[in-house]
């Protein structure tokens, strides 16, 4: 019975080809969509995971996410370093300066200020260069796609390729000298801007004075000792607030998800998907069942009971809709994977390969659902008719 239902499947092409298509379309719409909605979402918090030394990050109590700066006194930073559960602490400097280029132009790029003795907080991936070259006089190192893009130089012929920043190369910033000796990878910034890396002392020297410069104090538990509760004893002592990496990862994802539009455009696209789906599959399901009742009706005069029957239309739907998902999440990916080295956001967890499995079987129980009542009351006495 099931060969039979699937050569009863393929056996009208055009319907077949019909609901495979309007699933295909809704697994690729619900699976790019989201993985363009993590990729943004794992943006907005990019820099938390490059900085992966420390585990605790301090603040200001009324911080809302990372790029929310509100500075600390220098001596707070001696103070989280005199509790006993933290085995070292440093300063971070983060803010956003205007970058003059040879040519005269400007462009806003994300400084970050990492400790001049340890350089911890310095670029996971560096290119070009050492991160101990920013001991170096005057010295920042730069993240590669800023360096190709908004920091690039004018073309030599007029429709010629833009010249990316290089080792050498000198900037001003706040009206000081900067010369490049680095070029490092780290993940996009939600703004798209250029990253500069810088020791923490060149940097608040760099930047706009103001009474307070620190803008988080990054530090590490003692072993034996959890990050929570050294941040639990930070807190209590302090007065400061305290993260783990991932809670302030999760405080920065929810504050883009509370306070941008974000989540509801996204949601609508893949609603639509999800709508789409269910429309053109369900719909071709059903006038494809109602094509075969004839066949149906003549397997229950044979004697084949409902139940076999529902089986046969279960595994059809399923079928069909395997195939369509796999069609439709491989093109996804190969979508991904074209604009990987573009502005394109594309994150494909297995966690979002599950989900849109899960939707993608609820479309086709409901296509399949639809199709169950007339074949359940479906009177063998057809066929004579």
């Amino acid at each position: 019975m099931n060969l039979f239902a699937i050569k009863m499947l393929i056996g009208d092409r055009a319907k077949y080809l019909g609901i495979l298509m309007g699933l295909t379309f809704a697994a690729f719409i619900i699976t790019q969509q989201t993985a363009i909605f993590v990729g943004i979402m794992t943006r907005t918090y990019g820099f938390i995971t490059d900085t992966s030394q420390p585990n605790i990050w301090v603040m200001d109590q009324k911080v809302q996410f990372v790029d929310d700066i509100k500075p600390l006194k220098d001596t707070d930073l001696y103070r989280v370093k005199s509790i006993s559960d933290v085995e070292w602490a440093v300063p971070l400097y983060k803010g956003l300066l205007r970058a003059r280029l040879s040519n005269g132009t400007f462009q806003t790029c994300n400084v970050i200020g990492i400790d001049d003795a340890t350089l911890i907080g310095g670029p996971p991936i560096m290119i070009e260069g050492k991160v101990t070259h920013l001991r170096w006089p005057d010295a920042i190192i730069v993240n590669q796609v800023g360096a190709g893009d908004k920091l690039s130089g004018p073309p030599v012929a007029p429709d010629g390729p833009r010249i990316p920043l290089a080792v050498g190369d000198v900037l001003e910033l706040n009206d000081n000298r900067a010369e490049v000796v680095g070029i490092c990878d780290v993940t996009r910034t939600f703004q798209s801007q250029p990253v500069l890396y810088m020791t923490y002392n060149r940097a608040v020297t760099v930047a706009p004075q103001e009474r307070k410069l620190l803008s988080f104090i990054l530090a590490k538990s003692k072993p034996g000792i959890s990050p929570k509760k050294a941040c639990e004893k930070i807190q209590a002592i302090t007065g400061l607030a305290a993260y783990t990496r991932d809670e302030f990862k999760n405080l920065t994802m929810k504050y883009y998800l509370k306070y941008t539009g974000i989540p509801i455009n996204f949601g609508v696209a893949v609603g639509l998907g999800f709508i789409i789906g269910c429309a053109i599959a369900g719909q071709t399901f059903y006038n494809f069942t109602l094509d075969n009742l004839k066949y149906l009706g003549t397997l229950k005069a044979m004697g084949a009971s409902n139940l076999v029957l529902i089986r046969m239309i279960l595994l059809q739907a399923l079928t069909v809709g395997s195939i369509g998902w796999g069609i439709g999440v491989g093109g996804a990916a190969l979508f991904g994977y074209v604009f990987r080295n573009t502005e394109l956001a594309f994150k494909l967890p297995w966690e979002l390969l599950l989900l849109s499995g899960v939707a993608m079987l609820f479309i086709c129980m409901l296509a399949a659902f639809l199709s169950l009542y007339k074949v359940v009351k479906l009177d063998p006495a057809i066929v004579f008719k």
